[in-house]
């Protein structure tokens, strides 16, 4: 069962930034889409953003202009650069491989990584 590794989170004071990582050692998503999605307790899981193969982004409202995903594809390392972050922004976030299921990869999560924004 391949499971993709994510590094990053903690806590951090409002307005402050933090940078998650996902990876995978047996795994090879350079080729996939790839998107980071968040769930706060008590609340299903959510959309945060997607990279898309031709290097295009998408951000969900309550992020866009304050988060960036990117990747670094000779690391084979996905990366969600979260700045002005905010107490809302609390959750477990998760990477996804093939987040709209296309076909072209495997589906694969990440472990979860906690972020916590206190005030």
């Amino acid at each position: 069962q391949v499971q993709l590794e994510q590094s990053g989170g903690g806590s951090v004071q409002a307005g402050g930034s933090l940078k998650l990582s996902c990876t995978s050692s047996t795994y090879d998503f350079g080729w996939c889409e790839m998107g980071w999605y968040r769930q706060a307790p008590g609340v299903d899981r959510e959309y945060v953003a997607t990279l898309h193969m031709d290097g295009t982004t998408l951000y969900s409202e309550s992020v866009r202009g304050r988060f960036t995903i990117s990747r670094d594809s000779a690391r084979n390392t996905l990366f969600l650069q979260m700045n002005r972050l905010k107490i809302e922004d609390t959750a477990v976030y998760y990477c996804l491989s093939d987040p709209f299921n296309s076909g072209n990869c495997d589906q694969y999560w990440g472990q979860g990584t906690q972020v916590t924004v206190y005030s």
